[in-house]
């Protein structure tokens, strides 16, 4: 069986336009794990996520990306989720007319080439959902769309749930939702981290630390990582800020 492992190590990366966004990220996240990105507003946090899935806006310039044991650098967004790794973007789309079901079954078998039938695969969607407290109604839904802010999270945990990543990604899971949703996005990422899925989450608020415990925090700043540590750090960043 292979281990679950990130190991991002001495990444730069700049934008197409050649602005340089971040310089010798070091990241280490294992399988399990509830790892946390945090720094001040335009930091480098989200770049640095997007840049590790390959969106096309960023370009790594230094470093590599290692994913369960195999440098996953220079390929595209599709193969390395197919490799196992997963991102939530901070804003999520909306696709009209396509049912949450149906875009996970294509993407369940487009990832790993399962072929199940679709009542199955329904039926076992259903219990993830109901596995990790989110509304299985969401399943007949269209991706994201009429959902709140809460429940766009919400979504995009089941998702998660059920094409069951080695890595996650989460930019800002946290951001534009409310107290109850917030408690029920956290209780899902432990129960799967619980499962062997290790968590790297970008936030910028302190109070993260009523929800879960992180098993490592690294900051943030000005595009480079200037502290790591336990979850001390952000009980000094609750008191004293970014600066």
């Amino acid at each position: 069986m292979v281990s679950k492992n990130l190991e991002i190590k001495d990444l730069s990366v700049a934008t197409r336009e050649g602005k340089v966004v971040a310089t010798d990220i070091s990241i280490s996240v294992g399988g399990g794990d509830i790892a946390v990105l945090m720094g001040p507003n335009g930091s480098g946090k989200s770049s640095v996520l997007n840049a590790v899935m390959g969106h096309p806006k960023y370009e790594i310039t230094a470093g590599s990306i290692n994913l369960n044991g195999e440098d996953i650098t220079a390929f595209n967004p599709e193969k390395k989720a197919k490799q196992g790794l997963f991102l939530s973007m901070q804003h999520l789309p909306e696709i009209s007319g396509v049912p949450l079901a149906s875009f996970l079954y294509q993407a369940r078998k487009d990832l790993v080439g399962e072929e199940k039938n679709t009542l199955d695969f329904y039926k076992e969607a259903v219990n993830t959902a109901r596995e990790i407290g989110v509304p299985e109604e969401f399943l007949k839904r269209s991706v994201n769309k009429g959902l709140s802010g809460g429940e766009k999270k919400l979504s995009e945990m089941l998702q998660l749930a059920v094409l069951n990543p080695s890595i996650a990604l989460l930019d800002e899971i946290d951001s534009g939702v409310d107290m109850d949703s917030m408690k029920k996005v956290f209780s899902a990422i432990k129960t799967l981290a619980e499962k062997g899925t290790g968590f790297l989450l970008v936030t910028h608020h302190p109070n993260i630390l009523e929800y879960i415990t992180p098993s490592m925090v690294y900051v943030m700043k000005e595009g480079k990582i200037v502290r790591s540590g336990g979850v001390e750090i952000i009980k000094e960043l609750k008191e004293k800020g970014f600066e």
